[in-house]
């Protein structure tokens, strides 16, 4: 969990910045979370507490009204109902990270994936993102290797991950849509060496570079297990008590 959390913190700085560069400082004074953390926070807090998605989405949402939430979801939250919008937008993957960590079946991964996503991103390329990002999750924390989540996720929804990051970088722009920021995230995870690189390479795209990050991160966390200790503890400083607390419960009751 703390992996999407940290691409969201390191890529703060760079959103709509496109460095088009792996060489970078992960963090100055100017990073912070923004609402791809609050949202998987939300997403984790609901898994704990056995709440419905769209309740801790809005109580959360509105608990921290300033991090940078896209229109529609913004009104959503102080929405009289909680009709979803029909989003096909990115927000449905940077907050799934959770289920792909808490559920224990390619099945309950998906179904749950589905769920979470669709409170707002009812259109089907907002639920396809969440759920391929959820299910790279899920088999990296499943010992899975990177040729067996690449086939998984190109056979079961039909993105092309055959691409290379020197291919996409130079004509790629800022594009919030999930079927035009979750095959790159994924690509950013497959041509990484470690934690820190996947986190480097989605940045190095340009663009919404906090949620491909964010993304990216939670799929390297899972599957490289472990993220360096200064990432760790830079990160940790810049969450509100609230956050840490639901981390720490998470990830002692998930692994």
């Amino acid at each position: 969990m703390i992996g999407a959390i940290a691409g969201d913190v390191i890529g703060s700085i760079f959103e709509r910045c496109s460095i088009k560069s792996t060489q970078f400082p992960l963090f100055s004074s100017y990073s912070r979370f923004t609402d791809d953390t609050v949202l998987t926070v939300a997403i984790a807090d609901s898994i704990l507490r056995k709440t419905d998605y769209a309740t801790s989405l809005k109580t959360f949402g509105q608990k921290y009204p300033n991090a940078g939430y896209g229109g529609s979801f913004f009104r959503w939250i102080y929405a009289a109902d909680s009709k979803p919008y029909n989003s096909w937008g990115n927000g449905s993957a940077m907050r799934v990270s959770p289920v792909g960590l808490a559920f224990g079946s390619i099945e309950d991964v998906l179904e749950e994936a589905k769920k979470s996503a669709k409170v707002t991103h009812n259109h089907p390329e907002g639920i396809k993102g969440a759920q391929a990002t959820a299910l790279a999750v899920f088999l990296g924390r499943s010992f899975k290797s990177k040729t067996i989540i690449k086939q998984e996720i190109s056979n079961r929804f039909s993105y092309n991950l055959d691409r290379t990051l020197e291919e996409i970088r130079p004509h790629y722009g800022f594009d919030v849509s999930c079927q035009g920021s979750v095959p790159e995230a994924i690509i950013a995870f497959l041509e990484a060496k470690n934690f820190e690189d996947a986190i480097r390479n989605a940045i190095s795209l340009g663009g919404d570079s906090d949620t491909i990050a964010c993304i990216a991160g939670g799929i390297a966390q899972s599957y490289y297990q472990k993220i360096p200790s200064e990432i760790v503890s830079n990160v940790r400083k810049r969450l509100p008590e609230e956050f840490l607390f639901i981390m720490d419960e998470f990830n002692t009751q998930y692994g």
